[in-house]
């Protein structure tokens, strides 16, 4: 049986792949699978990625004939997934040697649905630790119980697919998939539902995945209409965490973190093309106004007087301006 599958998307990655794949060699056990997913590229990583189908000991390589997003490009490696485990990497991100028989040993010792770990953080050549918000280590708990406090950073801000593992049963209970066809922010309805549903996690102080930053093809550093999916992506979250069975005391914490994206993105707006800025404001707007509005009320009460000021004004912004794109 196959231990681990990893899910490795790759889209537009040529300068990065072969970094990505070598990093793969180098954890490669013979109860492994990697399954490397293009999402229909136009540079030369469908290339490597064939060649490395050959080279690389469990490489499974699927090839998109529509480009559909992260997403939807991880959920073709769920469905393919044959492993008690699962994990992601990102085509542009690397790995420590060793780094998933670790992650695995570490599943395998708790028993638990999902583990979540830290990460390193590249941008150029500064590489910072970036640590699961969570302070327990080792600890099996139950994830709802990692939600909250709402004004501070909990397991659900600390978003990455890839920082952790999951075991099968979550795929077979229907909670690891990812909202299809989001391009982005498709990691934070997918860690609420994961920690509202799964049965137990833990926090592991285990290091092993380098997370590229500032990559020029990352849509993180592209200003166009793909960026607005956070407010699709956060509106899911709104939806659902409202149809909980803890609405009352979970939606604060979701109010005040879809507050906090929005200020962040009006923050960087000069990033923006000027249609798609105009949009942003408009589409924030209203979803401003579809908030629970007494729980907004709260959220803003609860943050610095610059974000809630900017954010209160936006609020009131006549329905339909700026639309025009």
């Amino acid at each position: 049986m196959v231990k681990l599958s990893v899910i490795v998307p790759f889209y537009n990655v040529q300068q990065y792949a072969p970094d990505t794949l070598k990093s793969l060699r180098a954890n490669a056990r013979e109860d492994f699978e990697f399954i490397l997913v293009d999402d229909c590229s136009r540079d030369e990583t469908p290339d490597i990625l064939a060649r490395a189908k050959r080279e690389l000991p469990g490489a499974v390589y699927v090839r998109h004939e529509k480009n559909g997003g992260l997403a939807t490009a991880r959920n073709t490696g769920i469905d393919k997934a044959r492993g008690e485990y699962l994990t992601f990497l990102d085509g542009d991100d690397w790995l420590a040697p060793g780094y998933y028989p670790r992650l695995v040993a570490a599943m395998e010792e708790l028993g638990c649905d999902f583990v979540r770990t830290d990460h390193v953080q590249c941008t150029g050549r500064a590489r910072a630790i970036h640590r699961v918000p969570h302070g327990r280590r080792g600890v099996v708990m139950n994830p709802r119980d990692a939600i909250l406090p709402a004004d501070r950073s909990t397991s659900v801000d600390y978003a990455y697919a890839w920082a952790g593992a999951y075991h099968r049963r979550l795929v077979d209970k229907g909670v690891l998939h990812f909202t299809d066809g989001l391009r982005t922010a498709e990691d934070r309805p997918w860690i609420w539902k994961l920690h509202r549903e799964a049965d137990s996690f833990a926090a592991v102080s285990l290091l092993g995945v380098y997370y590229r930053r500032g990559v020029a093809s990352s849509l993180t550093q592209i200003g166009d209409v793909r960026q607005l999916d956070f407010i699709r992506a956060f509106d899911q979250v709104i939806e659902e965490t409202a149809q909980d069975r803890d609405a009352r005391e979970l939606l604060p914490k979701a109010v005040r973190t879809y507050c906090a994206i929005i200020s962040h993105h009006l923050g960087s707006i000069e990033r923006f093309e000027p249609a798609v800025a105009r949009k942003l404001k408009s589409m924030s707007a209203i979803a401003l106004r579809r908030m629970p509005q007494d729980v907004l009320d709260e959220a803003l009460d609860s943050m610095d007087i610059q974000r809630a000021t900017k954010l209160r004004r936006l609020r009131r912004r006549p329905a339909g301006a700026g639309v025009a794109a």
